[in-house]
């Protein structure tokens, strides 16, 4: 049984023709005809007496009318009040990676909470497999992470590219120059997230692309870690802008690779099916204008340094 049928018999009832009632409901009046047997089928009892063009309710029809009526205006009122109610939608679950959740999306939650203060938002910080996971399922309304991703369920909508920079300590001989070239890097020991992590798998594949195999001393899980290791002189690295953050001045420098650089590109994502709350489109829609604005520039909220290296090789 279907809302549409039980307005369809309110319509004949009311008008006492199908074909008045047709009209007045948009559509034709075989369509309304048949949708009335189908009802009637269903329910086991005729509604309407057929009286040449005059449709008149039987005595089941009578007492159907009632509940269908009454049913409808449960309906519409549950519309009218979920449309009118300023807390309903405006939840919502997104999710980022970790080279972008301190940087992209805390100042912007930040700022969400300034221009849409009734918009509740939790925010998810794990590895993309796990985020592409929760977007699939539906646990997330949409998440930030690299590309590429290959899902036929998956929304996919660009937000940004962004180049990746070398880092090295203040005191490293590369710190007065403004360019590096690849093969200035083979004696170098570098300081890299683990394996897992997404922004090391594009570091391999860029370095893959131009036959270079750099040498990891160190493994980190977080990209605070790594930066103090730099710092230290341990080694050098590489980050994606946006980790470039005024905590580091005086600590570390940021450097172009000659040539054809490393970048990263950023996306969001959202499953293709999943109905999108006011709420998710706010949001969307201050995220769409920070990644055209250039509004990712805030300094990031970043947790106390955890000094820990990762033997297994998992990062972010």
């Amino acid at each position: 049984m279907e809302l549409a049928q039980l307005r369809y018999a309110v319509a004949v009832a009311e008008t006492g023709n199908f074909t008045r009632a047709a009209e007045r409901s948009h559509i034709t009046q075989p369509s309304l005809s048949q949708q009335i047997l189908n009802l009637e089928r269903e329910i086991g009892h005729k509604l309407f007496h057929r009286l040449g063009r005059k449709a008149v309710l039987t005595e089941a029809g009578a007492t159907f009318l009632e509940r269908a009526r009454r049913i409808l205006f449960e309906v519409e009122n549950a519309a009218k009040e979920l449309s009118d109610s300023p807390s309903l939608d405006r939840k919502i679950t997104v999710g980022a990676v970790p080279t972008i959740m301190p940087y992209l999306l805390a100042p912007l939650i930040a700022d969400c909470r300034v221009k849409h203060p009734n918009l509740l938002i939790h925010a998810r910080e794990d590895f993309r497999p796990s985020l592409v996971r929760g977007v699939v399922e539906g646990e997330l309304d949409l998440a930030v992470v690299t590309l590429p991703i290959k899902d036929p369920r998956i929304s996919i909508e660009p937000l940004m590219t962004e180049p990746l920079l070398l880092v090295v300590g203040q005191n490293h001989p590369f710190s007065s120059r403004k360019e590096i070239d690849i093969a200035d890097l083979a004696e170098e020991t570098f300081v890299t997230m683990g394996d897992s992590s997404t922004l090391a798998i594009q570091i391999q594949g860029f370095f893959g692309d131009h036959n270079f195999v750099p040498k990891v001393g160190y493994r980190c899980a977080q990209i605070a870690t790594l930066k103090l290791f730099v710092s230290m002189g341990l080694g050098i690295s590489i980050l994606p802008q946006v980790a470039h953050t005024h905590e580091d001045e005086g600590h570390l420098i940021y450097l172009h690779i000659s040539g054809t650089a490393p970048t990263r590109e950023i996306a969001v994502i959202r499953h293709l099916q999943r109905y999108q709350s006011r709420g998710a489109e706010q949001f969307l829609g201050l995220l769409r204008d920070h990644a055209r604005t250039g509004g990712f520039s805030a300094a990031p909220v970043t947790a106390p340094a955890k000094p820990d290296i990762d033997a297994d090789g998992t990062g972010i």
